[in-house]
């Protein structure tokens, strides 16, 4: 290629770079401002969006799940567009360096959820069930935000209906939440144990495996982005010692 061509494509690319990482920034306010709306006033947003915010993101606080998220998208957007328009090389490695642990940390996560995925269990079980115990029946939000999630989901519990042992609800109602017993009312602990109802962390392992082609697109499709972004910063930097 010519010097003029060789100039030209490194002026689009860089035009490329930025415009993505400006996306990226503008998503990753547009998700801290979600999160932070979801921690202070997270009843409304559960009213409104109850269907879809059912996830497994509800065994935690999705709002500070939100805020973190949206805070590492500001950051990579930043680095990777104010890097590509000021033409910085310490920027540039910089993004590369984040977006690679990034990368790193995902593939990692995805072994370990794949292969240790009992262990994974036993460990939101040691985690989430004392605040089950401790939350249900007394925390209105928490209740609340796991009704829908147990209604929409069709789960009980983490594990199944003896999550809810000892928690506020049981000791004032001396019995489950109705979608243990599969909406059935008073959902005493042998009607529970008779419907069998699985719990929210076996049930969404099941609807993952079930969506298996979407979930392991949508992770191709993100590792795809991911080593592309690499790529192009890297070329950059690159390019830059050559100007």
């Amino acid at each position: 290629l010519s010097p003029g061509a060789k100039m030209g494509f490194f002026t689009f690319i860089k035009v490329m770079m930025i415009l993505f990482n400006l996306a990226i920034f503008l998503g990753g306010g547009a998700l801290l401002g979600v999160g932070i709306w979801v921690t202070v006033d997270g009843q409304s947003f559960v009213k409104i969006f109850g269907g879809i915010s059912s996830t497994v993101l509800q065994v935690v606080n999705v709002g500070y799940f939100l805020i973190v998220i949206g805070a590492i998208l500001l950051i990579i957007g930043f680095l990777g567009c104010y890097g590509a328009q000021k033409e910085s090389k310490c920027l540039l490695m910089m993004f590369f360096s984040v977006v690679l642990i990034i990368f790193i940390a995902e593939v990692a996560a995805a072994v370990v959820v794949l292969v240790y995925t009992s262990l994974a269990e036993t460990f939101l079980t040691a985690v989430v069930t004392p605040i089950l115990k401790e939350k249900y029946g007394a925390d209105h939000e928490f209740t609340h935000i796991w009704n829908v999630t147990m209604a929409e989901v069709h789960c009980c519990g983490l594990n199944n209906y003896t999550d809810f042992e000892g928690s506020p609800w049981y000791e004032q109602n001396k019995n489950f939440p109705p979608p243990c017993c599969k909406g059935l009312s008073p959902c005493n602990a042998s009607l529970a144990a008779a419907s069998d109802v699985q719990g929210c962390f076996d049930q969404i392992l099941e609807d993952i495996k079930t969506n298996a082609d979407v979930v392991g697109g949508v992770a191709a499709g993100i590792a795809a982005l991911e080593i592309a972004a690499m790529a192009v910063s890297m070329y950059l930097y690159c390019r830059l010692d050559q100007k």
